[in-house]
């Protein structure tokens, strides 16, 4: 199992990537968000550890090249935007035919079916947005927009403004992390800072769920179906 927590280690990933770091963090961040295989490789914590190693010291005392932090803060937003958009796309081209697969090692179908309740909780514009701070269904959400027919263009606009917020504030997270902390003990950091960002980043979507919890809105049925999928009327508004 010690591949398994090698690729969710973002510290393996970017000292196997070296000198070519900063394209691997633009290249794992457009397939987390844009291919359905993508769902295990990290995220949040790849963005949050991109940006302390940014600092060339913490970058050295880790042996790699530090990370092109301009780069960063303009190619991953554009990587998670393009990503989305791609899942969006298979979404409306394919159908529910690309969900139509047996369970396997890398495809689960509870995985459709967390993004889809994700979808319908929080409407069309907050999903999309929310969704980038929830690991998994930040993969799925986009193509199951694209099979809910959201609007091209209103995706757009949230998938954008989702983008912007998850991507650039993980990295400055990160880079403020690596200019603040002894670059010797930057070890004793990354894993606490990570899940605090991480943590705080799930807050919106507790302060959601009770908000629907209180107002008694029951979105699915007691053997787990919703009790009506949403319109494309529902979707547009």
């Amino acid at each position: 199992m010690d591949w398994l927590w090698n690729l969710l280690d973002p510290t393996w990933w970017l000292t196997i990537l070296g000198a070519f770091a900063t394209v691997g963090v633009l290249a794992i961040i457009f397939a987390e968000t844009g291919l359905l295989l993508g769902f295990f490789l990290p995220g949040d914590s790849l963005l949050v550890a991109a940006g302390i190693f940014s600092s060339a010291s913490v970058a050295q005392g880790m042996g790699i090249a530090p990370l092109s932090f301009p780069v960063l803060l303009i190619g991953t937003p554009l990587c998670a935007v393009a990503g989305a958009q791609l899942g969006h796309f298979l979404g409306v081209r394919f159908g529910r035919k690309l969900f139509d697969k047996p369970d396997s090692r890398l495809f689960k179908r509870e995985h459709v079916v967390r993004a889809e309740e994700f979808f319908q909780k929080f409407g069309p514009a907050r999903a999309v947005i929310l969704a980038r701070f929830v690991p998994i269904v930040r993969t799925f959400m986009n193509p199951v927009a694209g099979v809910l027919e959201m609007p091209g263009k209103r995706f757009f606009l949230w998938n954008v403004i989702g983008a912007l917020v998850w991507v650039e504030s993980l990295l400055l997270l990160g880079h403020f992390l690596g200019g603040s902390v002894d670059p010797k003990q930057i070890d004793k950091y990354i894993l606490p800072g990570v899940f605090l960002i991480v943590l705080i980043s799930l807050i919106p979507i507790f302060v959601e769920a009770i908000k629907h919890r209180r107002g008694g809105k029951n979105l699915t049925e007691p053997n787990g179906k919703h009790h009506r999928m949403q319109s494309q009327s529902d979707i547009q508004q």
